[in-house]
């Protein structure tokens, strides 16, 4: 206890500002809302447009197929021969799904040999992303 010199008691502020804290909070929050999308796969693909298109709600497993037909699983570049290997001893595909970018200009023949590396890995949920139409 503290005694002023007019004989009163006078206590310490015990009060905690939290403000500055509530704004760097937000701040993270606010910088790994916008980052998420880019670490989900940092391959630059074009996808093909349709109108039709699905929201990713899961992380999964994604294979991306570039404009110069190499194979990435995940950000990791992979060869085509040991993709259905990776990915049947992959601890992190429990449920056997997979989201598989390609881009829009890669031959059909490169899709297909994607597809049946997935298909010999025992995969059988796959899922094609692609972006919406712009209107």
């Amino acid at each position: 206890m503290a005694f002023s010199s007019n004989g009163k008691t006078q206590s310490a502020m015990s009060d905690i500002n939290i403000t500055p804290l509530v704004d760097v909070v937000l701040v993270l929050l606010l910088i790994f809302m916008i980052t998420a999308p880019v670490l989900q796969s940092g391959i630059q693909v074009a996808v093909p447009h349709t109108r039709q298109v699905n929201q990713l709600s899961e992380v999964h497993l994604v294979v991306t197929i570039d404009k110069d037909q190499n194979v990435f699983l995940q950000d990791k570049p992979v060869n085509i021969h040991d993709l259905s290997s990776l990915l049947a001893q992959n601890p992190k595909n429990e449920k056997k799904v997979i989201y598989v970018r390609a881009d829009e200009s890669v031959p059909f023949g490169a899709f297909a040999s994607v597809m049946d590396a997935v298909k010999q890995a025992g995969i059988s949920n796959i899922s094609i992303v692609t972006q919406p139409l712009a209107k």
